[in-house]
């Protein structure tokens, strides 16, 4: 096939109708008329000698042939790049240049560094700069990432996309917090009457009983009694506050919640676990991307600007 045959605009299209799977609602899309889109389709078919797009069994939408199932991903990943080629910038200045964000992150990476990444960033730029915040969908991470959808994921080194390129970040290392005032006292805790106490688990795995501190217990020889788990850490201060439940927590998050709870060493050895920081090979060269790298960089600790 001659690419000299083929309209750029054409291609937008066949990414439009591929990605709706119906002509009005990917023409609305592309902010064009549906009968123009109509004509696209069928110089696309002309181009590609096949029918692309078939009416759906159900009467609504369309189905992609195999030739279009084939094309898809690949014509999208080929536009993106494209389009990053084109609206590249020498330079980006976060106060006066718009952009948004898109961050993937887990609790934990949200709590250490989403929460003060949020603050430097509101302090240093402008109104055209925002960020949105999600939840990594292990299953579908590195395809959103590869699609654009997701410029930055914070995670720990379990979740990290191997095709991605990632810088650590730091060690998460848990300590055991309980409310003030707590009837065990302030003594540290000995391996037995931690293993007694009722435990509150912050789990991403909702329903789960068991976490990174018990597999440590588990190579021991040992359990802890857990009776509540969450899928959030801002849940636990309360839940401690008005219980004698006690939680292990990321030592940096302590110095937040240290009006309402005390900290205490693990009585095991405790290595923690890495956070690290991935992106797509395609934003390695984007400025805007490669500040936002730098203040996630600069919010760790011996770093320059921490």
């Amino acid at each position: 096939m001659d690419l000299r045959q083929i309209d750029l605009n054409l291609l937008v299209s066949l990414d439009a109708l591929l990605t709706e799977c119906n002509v009005t609602r990917a023409a609305r899309r592309l902010h064009m008329s549906q009968p123009a889109l109509s004509a696209h389709l069928a110089r696309l078919r002309q181009v590609f000698d096949d029918p692309l797009l078939l009416p759906a069994e159900t009467g609504r939408g369309m189905t992609p042939t195999a030739r279009a199932l084939a094309l898809g991903p690949a014509l999208h990943s080929a536009l993106k790049d494209l389009e990053s080629v084109v609206s590249h910038r020498p330079s980006f200045d976060p106060r006066r240049d718009e952009r948004t964000f898109h961050i993937a992150v887990n609790d934990t990476a949200m709590m250490v560094l989403g929460l003060p990444l949020i603050e430097r960033v509101s302090a240093l730029a402008g109104p055209g700069l925002k960020v949105t915040f999600r939840n990594p969908d292990v299953g579908h991470i590195a395809a959103q990432m590869e699609r654009g959808e997701v410029d930055l994921l914070l995670a720990s080194d379990r979740l990290l996309p191997p095709s991605m390129k990632t810088r650590p970040l730091l060690r998460v290392r848990f300590v055991m917090a309980q409310r003030k005032a707590h009837p065990r006292g302030l003594g540290p805790v000995d391996l037995d009457a931690y293993c007694q106490l009722s435990h509150v688990l912050v789990t991403e795995i909702g329903g789960s009983l068991s976490g990174y501190v018990d597999d440590t217990l588990a190579g021991l020889g040992r359990r802890r009694n857990v009776v509540m788990s969450v899928e959030k850490f801002m849940l636990v201060p309360e839940i401690l506050r008005c219980s004698d439940y006690v939680c292990a927590l990321p030592s940096m998050l302590m110095s937040r919640f240290a009006s309402v709870l005390d900290m205490f060493e693990l009585p095991l050895d405790d290595e923690g676990f890495g956070l690290r920081m991935a992106w797509h090979p395609r934003n390695h060269v984007d400025p805007a991307v490669g500040w936002l790298r730098e203040q996630v960089i600069a919010l760790v600790p011996g770093q320059p600007g921490a």
